[in-house]
């Protein structure tokens, strides 16, 4: 099978890329592949207690389908509604195959044209079998870390442990934690969601993190949502208002975090100190030894969390594990927590591009060795985009700037008669090159010699700041200097003349 456009993935990111192409090039052919069974991406996936949105609502819903509730950090099952929503509303889901995994894609120059392998999973009405498309276009929305797996670290006397061991990413659905003792051990945006939420129903949940976090509460309704419904205000103008003010609000506080951390690590103790329990010891479960942003800053929906530790049904611990016993967990320092169940909220492992095997001419690509173009393309090779949201604001305001240029970018190749595009690697030396994720947190750190890298400068460097991308990708010509254009045969060695857009 042939197509103009093929998406591989069919979650917040995928849904959203093809909902924008169908849109705005109804003329080209579209499909989108997806080895689940279900749309909806992470958030199909992650089934565990309170599961929610780490990002205001406003902005992780789609520009084009505004999220027109008041709610700012909405549950998974919220979410992943709004997702399928969307795709039945836009069409998108009339594109998808379940059950299809991409295992490779070869670049071929002389066509101009990706050919890619599929897994077809064995399922209903459907036999286990290989496959093979090709496209002009293709479109990786599988973000970037492992949906078979997440990151569980060596724990030392796991297999005495009596209890459960869970990690989130696979939660068990008949898990009852009633009356039960519960050890949570993390600090991230997991482990603080869980936390609350756990201790409804467990005897007591205590968080027990290596070092801390920083935190901040966030309504879980967005006041400006709320005054808004009760004013004769069309629907979507509110949403437009609404998200224009989450979008500077969260670019403020990230910039102020960069540019004046001491004060922004002041502000946010000042806002724990209200909140946690008198004689609540801040310094050492709240005060990070890295700078706000370094790594990301977690969300407590309404202050929940500290709702929890006010109550007594959650405590926090910050220590290292010296080992499981059988009836719970040693840290370094001989404290002996008891537990039923063991929560290793402890990450992600990076997978990029959902493990595929990336070819350009029969020559396999190693990603690692590419630098990023605007965020979205790979030096040296054509026609490949790569759908990555922000790791400090909504993901999906950047995969819709991502999906706004790939339309530019496809009526740019038609306008100078091209079929390829591919970014050129920047010309400097590679100890001017930086890690394409700028987060000091363990899973990028794990695995950060995997992902490809960014230049010092735009179009190859990743601002992590929406405002600058506006201009970037929307604004910005297609034609920068950064991008080879080439037609099909001689996709490698015919340069098309670059001409003024129309």
């Amino acid at each position: 099978m042939d197509v103009d456009v093929l998406v591989v993935g069919a979650g917040l990111s995928g849904v959203g890329m093809a909902s924008r192409l169908r849109r705005e090039l109804p003329g080209r052919s579209v499909a989108v592949l997806e080895a689940r069974e279900a749309i909806g991406g992470t958030w199909d996936l992650f089934r565990y207690p309170g599961v929610r949105s780490d990002s205001d609502m406003a902005t992780l819903g789609y520009a084009f389908r505004p999220w027109t509730g008041t709610t700012a950090l909405a549950s998974g099952d919220a979410i992943r509604d709004y997702v399928r929503e969307t795709a039945r509303a836009e069409g998108v889901d009339r594109l998808v195959r379940h059950g299809h995994r991409v295992v490779a894609a070869d670049w071929s120059s002389e066509a101009a044209r990706w050919t890619v392998d599929v897994e077809v999973l064995p399922g209903e009405r459907r036999a286990g079998r290989s496959a093979r498309m090709t496209c002009a276009l293709l479109l990786v929305c599988t973000g970037y870390y492992r949906y078979d797996r997440g990151f569980t670290p060596d724990l030392p006397g796991a297999e005495q442990f009596g209890g459960e061991l869970v990690h989130p990413q696979l939660w068990p659905e008949d898990l009852d934690l009633t009356g039960k003792r519960v050890v949570v051990v993390g600090s991230g945006a997991t482990a603080i969601t869980l936390v609350p939420e756990l201790a409804r129903t467990a005897e007591h949940v205590v968080m027990l993190q290596r070092s801390p976090s920083y935190v901040v509460s966030l309504s879980s309704q967005d006041a400006l949502a709320r005054r808004l419904q009760g004013l004769p205000v069309p629907t979507r103008v509110a949403a437009s208002l609404v998200r224009a003010k989450n979008v500077l609000s969260s670019s403020a506080f990230y910039q102020l975090s960069r540019r004046f951390p001491g004060a922004t690590r002041r502000l946010v103790r000042r806002g724990v100190e209200r909140q946690v329990p008198a004689g609540f010891d801040v310094d050492r479960h709240f005060s990070p030894r890295y700078d706000p942003w370094d790594q990301r800053v977690a969300f407590t929906r309404s202050g929940d969390l500290f709702a929890a530790l006010r109550a007594g049904t959650a405590s926090m611990v910050t220590d290292r594990i010296e080992t499981l016993t059988a009836t719970g967990v040693r840290t370094a320092s001989g404290e002996h927590l008891d537990a039923d169940v063991v929560v290793t909220a402890t990450g992600l492992e990076l997978l990029l591009a959902g493990g595929m095997r990336v070819a350009v001419d029969g020559e396999q690509v190693d990603l690692a060795r590419t630098v990023s173009y605007k965020g979205a393309m790979l030096s040296g090779v054509p026609n490949l985009v790569l759908g990555l949201g922000y790791t400090n604001a909504s993901w999906t305001l950047k995969i819709d700037l991502v999906a706004r240029f790939v339309v530019r970018l496809a009526r740019h190749l038609d306008a100078v008669g091209a079929d390829a595009a591919t970014p050129v690697r920047p010309d400097v030396p590679d100890d001017e090159l930086a890690p394409l994720i700028d987060l000091q947190s363990g899973y990028v750190l794990r695995s950060v010699h995997l992902l490809p890298r960014q230049g010092p400068r735009a179009p190859w460097r990743l601002h992590q700041d929406y405002l600058r991308d506006l201009l970037l990708l929307r604004r910005g010509p297609v034609d920068d200097g950064g991008l080879r254009f080439s037609r099909r045969r001689t996709a490698r060695a015919e340069a098309v003349p670059a001409r003024p857009e129309g």
